[in-house]
């Protein structure tokens, strides 16, 4: 268990070049205890430097499993700085007690343009006529070349990126179909489909826009590419464990699809000095390009704001809203009030504990919330200033609690 500090005693760990802007954010709030790394850790140097974090903040490289938690003592919260949370163990940092905030919307402009660029640059052909004039050759035809306008935009997952997409490829003059698990409002003249197969035989081009979880696991294989039109292309800037990519080699080998466009990957090069390596390097029609789908200073920059303010708000007031593994609390701050936050298994019974306890010590609680995700409870409560100390020690004495902190 452990108690909040002075906030100069609160020590950031920033890794991987997170944008200038999360330092602003934490500097402006008091936080000056940072230390920030232009790259990820090797294991042993993780292990080490978490050791004595109280907040960490990632990209996408640095793989914070139970092992790794196992081993941060004082870890309050983790900030993936970007939209992805799969290279943390979110189950792991539940019950240790650590909400993990992302940012899901901040890039979403990023990725939309860049997959309508590369919807029009599959249409033209311009990988291979790129290709051809790199090695001297002269390709100038309009052969499989063609404008975009009218051409059906087939988007699987219609979510903060997919909807976007939308609204950009209509404005081109494109027909767009989606397919989403939920059903979803549509904007401008989209239209929902029933089926992702149904999707795949309508669309001229198709782009995933799903995020990673169990039911999206290599949904795009054989089967899949088999359906799609003839003389299609496809797009994938969602998640590398999408799509069997030997299948989608063997569907561009065939012709089967004209031209393709990847941005991420089942396997992934750790750093820059490894080698990529992919059976889809062959072919010249399709663009293959480092994961940055969200790379771009503007979404960079969205990212250090978004991230580093929801580790600000949990520092001073305990608000876990949009934390993707935790229970999520929020509460007004009352001024003349000392704030505590109960980490605690999530059993029944406990908050009758709490509740008996402060009753018996005579301690008044001003405002109360709860919340419970799978196996962790959240409880944030203000009480009289005079009550601070005596309501510490009985949250401490319950033995279901994980973790309780003083906040102010």
């Amino acid at each position: 268990m452990s108690l909040s500090l002075d906030k100069a005693k609160i020590r950031f760990l920033l890794l991987e070049g997170v944008h200038d802007n999360a330092l602003k954010v934490l500097d402006n709030a008091g936080y000056t205890n940072i230390e920030y790394l232009s790259h990820a850790l090797d294991f042993d140097e993780l292990i080490e430097k978490i050791k004595d974090a109280h907040f960490i903040g990632i990209r996408s490289r640095t793989q914070l499993t139970r092992e790794v938690l196992e081993h941060a003592e004082k870890l309050i919260a983790i900030g993936c700085f970007c939209i992805g949370t799969n290279q943390v163990d979110l189950d792991a940092a539940r019950e240790f007690g650590i909400p993990v905030f992302n940012a899901p919307y901040s890039n979403t402009r990023s990725v939309a343009e860049l997959v309508l660029a590369e919807a029009i640059m599959l249409y033209r052909g311009i990988p291979e006529k790129n290709a051809i004039v790199h090695k001297g050759g002269w390709g100038k035809s309009a052969k499989n070349s063609h404008e975009v306008r009218g051409k059906v935009m087939g988007i699987v997952g219609y979510g903060s990126i997919g909807s976007q997409l939308s609204v950009l490829a209509e404005s081109l003059g494109m027909k767009v179909i989606y397919h989403d698990v939920i059903t979803k409002l549509p904007l401008g003249n989209a239209e929902q489909v029933g089926s992702l197969e149904e999707l795949l035989g309508k669309a001229d081009v198709v782009s995933l826009h799903v995020p990673d979880v169990p039911s999206t696991r290599w949904m795009m294989k054989k089967e899949q590419f088999d359906q799609m039109k003839d003389g299609s292309y496809f797009i994938n800037a969602a998640r590398g464990t999408c799509v069997e990519i030997d299948d989608l080699a063997a569907a561009l080998e065939s012709g089967k699809i004209l031209g393709a466009a990847v941005d991420v990957f089942p396997k992934e090069p750790k750093s820059a000095d490894q080698e990529f390596e992919s059976p889809l390097r062959k072919f010249d029609n399709v663009i293959l390009t480092p994961h940055i789908g969200g790379s771009t200073q503007e979404a960079q920059a969205n990212i250090g704001l978004e991230v580093a303010e929801k580790f600000v708000k949990y520092s001073d007031t305990g608000d876990t809203v949009t934390a993707v593994n935790f229970p999520e609390v929020s509460i007004p701050v009352r001024e003349g009030t000392h704030r505590l936050l109960h980490i605690h298994q999530n059993v029944p019974g406990v908050l009758s504990q709490v509740n008996a306890s402060f009753a018996d010590a005579g301690i008044n609680i001003l405002a109360q919330s709860l919340m419970t995700e799978d196996n962790v409870g959240y409880l944030v409560m203000d009480v009289d200033d005079d009550d601070s100390a005596a309501a510490l020690d009985k949250l401490k004495a319950i033995d279901e609690t994980i973790r309780v902190r003083v906040l102010y």
